[in-house]
């Protein structure tokens, strides 16, 4: 029974060591194999094949202290709206989507921040507000463990909502003309 299991286990970690080939076909464009083709060079991997997000990383909220034990966040941001975007919704509803890493802990929750205010806080990444002013607004993030202690904090961002007006508006002609 062990005979099979370690030949199931070392048959999944062939394709994570297989090596890659290089050569060029007749129109001389490279061709990359992970069989040796005729002519073809061995391709040197890096050890790690992985770089860092550039992205701005979360920065511990002032005066908070991460209990003994809890993840650290490298990560938490704002990915919808992009930063300084200028969003058109007549009904004032804007749709705010977070990320971070690692991915949100057990016990722990995402809170948006409006100017900044508190507009509640939910385990999932996706916050969906409703009847905005028209304007200039600041979006922020955090992550809050169960006593409501900030973990990490995104940057803050601003959006712009244009909103439509009442004043903007035509008087639409009637259909039929006044009568004197």
């Amino acid at each position: 029974m062990r005979l099979p299991a370690l030949c199931l286990l070392l048959a999944c970690a062939l394709p994570a060591s297989a090596e890659i080939y290089r050569s060029t076909d007749a129109q001389g464009n490279p061709v990359f194999s992970d069989r040796p083709l005729p002519g073809a060079s061995r391709v040197e991997l890096p050890a790690d094949n992985r770089m860092d997000s550039p992205q701005t990383t979360a920065a511990p909220a002032p005066g908070s202290t991460e209990p003994e034990g809890a993840p650290a966040y490298q990560q938490l941001r704002i990915s919808q709206p992009a930063p300084d975007a200028n969003l058109r919704s007549n009904d004032g509803s804007l749709s705010v989507s977070l990320s971070s890493q690692p991915a949100l802990q057990p016990g722990h929750r995402y809170r948006l921040l409006l100017d900044g205010q508190a507009q509640g806080s939910s385990t999932s990444p996706q916050f969906r507000l409703h009847n905005l002013d028209r304007g200039s607004h600041s979006l922020a993030a955090e992550i809050v463990d169960a006593d409501g202690r900030v973990l990490a904090r995104s940057p803050s961002q601003s959006v712009h909502l244009q909103r439509h007006s009442v004043q903007h508006t035509r008087p639409t002609p009637s259909a039929k003309p006044p009568q004197p």
